[in-house]
């Protein structure tokens, strides 16, 4: 039997983190990843997701300060400056990342490997998206944590409270998902023995795919194309009849509402109060779900991570090309965990293929 795209098909064992589709749950290491988005800040969730504890005090203040986004190799800011725009900015993340491969990266992955790589991510992203700006770019500020600083780095300004807790919450709700490509893509480069990096830029190429990455801009689109509530219906059942996909519903696991959406509206509705963008997304989740159950009755398609992930990237005034390099700083923390866990109890992935090709004879 064939299992097309090892559908249904469990390869590990992990304590990482637990998807309930059906209960529309997900967890990290334990613990409820919707209360821990709304009540813990990034390190801590990192620390937990990457050691398997919440932090001690002590214990936390030294993770905040290895985690802390810091200024990147004079021999990394060079590359980034000499890098082609024509780049997109996942293969300049995946290009730069790889850059870290020197020999003191072994088979053995250390967790000290894994939070030195987590720091540059946001850096990488900012510098390169400061420079096709046309602007210099910012040094990380030693005060700022790992969600204010990449804020920072970018806009040149502190965010205020409802920004750094809206996008901590996205961030935290992105961290980890188990099982998915590029985590997959991740652990199987991890169990060849090759070392951290490489198992980090297999994930970062898995990601770059639109299947897998690209979603929230798709979600962005939609919604500039629509504008109005009054376009919203037409909009929308156009699509369906047409037998096409409504960008930020549906999901492969969840089977009811996707937790991270629930936690990801309540936060674009504070950081944008009465916006007539967060209003018109509220307006089209409803009008959609309601459109889903009469078009596709047999089917459980509720909103997505995507949807609301696109409406806090758009209050926050971040550019679409930031969604995928945003959402992979942030799952470079479970990327790691996972390339962590492997390395514990390594076997090399190596499933069959089934041929169905023609047999040739020479006769």
């Amino acid at each position: 039997m064939v299992h097309h795209g090892l559908k249904g098909v469990t390869c590990v064992e992990t304590v990482i983190s637990h998807i309930d589709g059906e209960k529309g749950k997900l967890i990290y290491r334990g613990y409820d990843a919707e209360q821990l988005a709304l009540t813990s800040t990034f390190e801590e969730t990192a620390f937990l997701i990457l050691n398997g504890t919440f932090p001690k005090k002590e214990e936390l203040k030294t993770f905040q300060n290895m985690i802390a986004p810091c200024q990147l190799p004079e021999t990394v800011e060079l590359l980034l400056r000499n890098l082609p725009d024509r780049l997109d900015d996942m293969a300049v993340l995946r290009t730069v990342i790889s850059s870290f491969g020197e020999k003191t990266y072994t088979s053995r992955p250390t967790l000290e490997e894994a939070v030195r790589l987590i720091a540059a991510a946001p850096t990488i992203i900012a510098f390169r998206k400061r420079l096709l700006d046309g602007l210099e770019p910012i040094q990380p500020l030693a005060d700022l944590g790992f969600v204010e600083n990449y804020f920072y780095m970018l806009k040149n300004k502190r965010p205020t409270l409802a920004q750094k807790k809206a996008l901590e919450t996205y961030m935290i709700l992105v961290m980890e998902h188990g099982m998915n490509a590029s985590t997959f893509s991740a652990r199987v480069t991890a169990s060849t023995e090759s070392d951290l990096v490489s198992a980090l830029t297999s994930a970062l190429g898995t990601m770059k795919g639109p299947l897998h990455g690209g979603a929230p801009s798709a979600v962005t689109k939609m919604l500039e194309d629509i504008q109005e509530k009054q376009h919203a219906e037409n909009y929308l059942r156009n699509k369906l009849e047409k037998g096409e996909r409504l960008m930020g519903f549906g999901h492969r696991v969840y089977q009811t509402h996707d937790p991270r959406a629930k936690a990801l509206r309540m936060k674009a509705q504070e950081i944008a109060g009465g916006d007539s963008e967060i209003d018109l997304a509220l307006y089209v989740e409803d009008t959609a779900i309601r459109l889903l159950q009469e078009y596709k009755p047999e089917r459980k398609l509720y909103t997505n991570v995507e949807f609301y992930a696109a409406a806090v990237m758009k209050a926050l005034d971040f550019d679409a090309s930031l969604f995928t390099p945003t959402f992979s700083a942030s799952r470079m923390v479970g990327w790691c965990a996972h390339v962590l866990e492997q390395a514990n109890n390594n076997m090399i992935f190596r499933p069959s293929a089934k041929y169905i090709g023609d047999f040739v004879s020479f006769s």
